[in-house]
């Protein structure tokens, strides 16, 4: 086999079974799935976002794992003698998978500074205070947001410096 995804389509199906199915649209036509639900408004609290999924793994590489199945059948179909014929049927395939993949790098990154926003914000950190504490913490973000809200209760509120605990 040509590619080896992570998942296996059984797995995939289960995945997609909680997205939206998209119709064709001419300007996003490597998309096959979007969120069920819609984002929460900005204003909502920080562990209702957590909570609602706004953060979780993007799905676009759930979707491009698909096309590697689709293109490992292709593959064993036409064999490893005809890759000219191999390369010709999967060129739409390969640059649907290029194209998810892409939005999956820049659907990550968006995520994790959003992430990163959110907590200083609400903790009333510095963005690099959240950046070491997330490269040292090891659950989850809901976890996470616990923790914080242990180890800091009083950045919450919009105190006076003088008042504010400090470790």
């Amino acid at each position: 086999m040509i590619y080896s995804p992570s998942l296996s389509e059984s797995e995939l199906k289960v995945k997609f079974s909680k997205l939206r199915k998209l119709k064709y649209n001419q300007f996003r036509w490597w998309r096959m799935y979007d969120n069920p639900k819609p984002t929460k408004p900005k204003q909502s609290p920080l562990i209702d976002k957590i909570k609602n999924g706004d953060f979780n793994y993007s799905h676009y590489h759930y979707q491009a794992m698909w096309c590697e199945h689709e293109m490992n059948k292709i593959y064993k179909e036409i064999g490893p003698e005809d890759m000219g014929r191999f390369v010709e049927e999967t060129s739409l395939l390969r640059s649907r998978r290029k194209r998810l993949l892409e939005d999956h790098f820049k659907d990550e990154d968006n995520k994790l500074e959003e992430i990163i926003i959110n907590f200083s914000k609400m903790f009333k950190l510095s963005k690099d205070e959240v950046k070491e504490i997330m490269e040292k913490f090891g659950g989850t973000l809901e976890e996470m947001y616990i923790y914080l809200e242990k180890k800091h209760p009083l950045n919450q509120f919009y105190l006076p410096k003088s008042l504010k605990h400090r470790p």
